[in-house]
């Protein structure tokens, strides 16, 4: 897996192929959320570095699967951001692998920082749909 590695205050919203070495600090449960592809399963956690501090969301068959204090590599992540902070994301391409506890800094030594998103930052549309102003599509 080649992605970019990243620590956590290099995060911007709109990165993807994520990769990065983080100590969970927090996690919660798992929970179903409805979104617009149906229900989803997901997870939350707070993860950092020697930077910083960033929300981590885990999608469907991620949620639940990380305990407080792990030290973790996760492989093809995206950034996304959400009421002004990055915020980052495993989904169905991404994945997690424990590491060695020496590859990431103690907990206790994780900054309270965390990386913001721009102020005028708005994500790219992922899904195609709807029509343009004067379009009209033809069957």
């Amino acid at each position: 897996m080649s992605g970019v590695t990243k620590k956590v205050m290099d995060l911007t919203p709109g990165s993807d192929n994520i990769e990065i070495r983080v100590r969970v600090l927090e996690v919660t449960e798992p929970r179903v959320v409805e979104t617009r592809s149906g229900s989803r399963t997901l997870s939350e956690a707070i993860v950092g570095d020697e930077t910083g501090r960033v929300s981590l969301t885990l999608w469907g068959e991620h949620a639940g699967k990380l305990a407080e204090g792990q030290a973790i590599a996760i492989h093809n992540a995206f950034a996304t951001a959400y009421r002004g902070k990055v915020q980052l994301n495993v989904g169905k391409r991404g994945s997690i692998e424990e590491i060695d506890d020496s590859e990431v800094v103690k907990a206790e030594e994780v900054p309270e920082d965390s990386p913001e998103a721009p102020e005028n930052w708005r994500p790219r549309r992922r899904y195609g749909g709807g029509y343009s102003r004067g379009y009209r599509r033809r069957f």
